[in-house]
């Protein structure tokens, strides 16, 4: 592995995944999925239930209060009443996690570009940004249809460092699934694994390829401080 402050010793702009990473969007998510079981007569499930397997979206929602992959032959349909659910409730819970708000504005302050990269399509993404106040400083939000690929395809990264005008090369990018790694990796970008995120049952973040973990957001500073 190279080493984290000797990788990060060139950064000019920090990218992070949206959901898991900046923001706790996970119960927001589960209400979602639970009007769908509370409309079939079926008890609510706990958020805890849901909270690992939020960074999957609707795919993993569905999974959970359903029990059906996206095989199924019910899935799209199923998924097409989730989305609408969830526009009808994506910032009513949804907030940073402790320690984004201090992270962002230290960013803002120290002069680094920051933005957004996210598999959350648009028609979610762009609502949910511009209810909060944290993003009014974001310099690129790029969603998971804003390019023909999604993460872990590095079109999106790569998009993002365009609009930025910055070479991936110095840019870093910070998520909480293994696909962010995957695609800051081909990307070029130095990579950060967010353990504090959602990351799902079965993924050990020590396995990812990461040039570095941080287990809270406020040690994103000291990667920095360090490089």
């Amino acid at each position: 592995m190279i080493d984290a402050p000797y990788r990060f010793s060139g950064v000019r702009a920090i990218l992070f995944d949206l959901d898991g990473t900046l923001v706790d969007s996970a119960p927001d998510l589960g209400a979602a999925a639970n009007r769908m079981r509370v409309d079939r007569a079926l008890d609510p499930l706990p958020l805890s239930s849901y909270r690992a397997m939020a960074g999957a979206g609707a795919r993993g929602m569905i999974d959970v209060a359903f029990g059906f992959t996206p095989e199924h032959p019910d899935f799209l349909v199923l998924r097409e009443e989730f989305f609408k659910n969830y526009e009808k409730c994506l910032t009513e819970q949804t907030c940073a996690f402790e320690g984004v708000p201090e992270l962002i504005a230290h960013l803002v302050a120290v002069g680094l570009p920051w933005g957004v990269v996210t598999n959350k399509s648009a028609r979610f993404t762009d609502p949910l940004t511009q209810a909060m106040p944290l993003f009014k400083s974001a310099r690129t939000i790029v969603s998971g249809d804003t390019t023909p690929h999604a993460k872990p395809h590095p079109a999106p990264l790569l998009e993002a460092a365009q609009q930025l005008g910055i070479d991936p090369i110095h840019c870093m990018y910070v998520g909480d699934d293994e696909r962010d790694v995957i695609a800051g990796l081909a990307a070029g970008m130095g990579t950060v694994a967010a353990t504090y995120g959602y990351l799902g049952h079965k993924s050990d973040p020590a396995q990812w390829g990461a040039h570095a973990t941080i287990n809270f957001p406020g040690a994103l500073l000291r990667l920095l401080e360090k490089a």
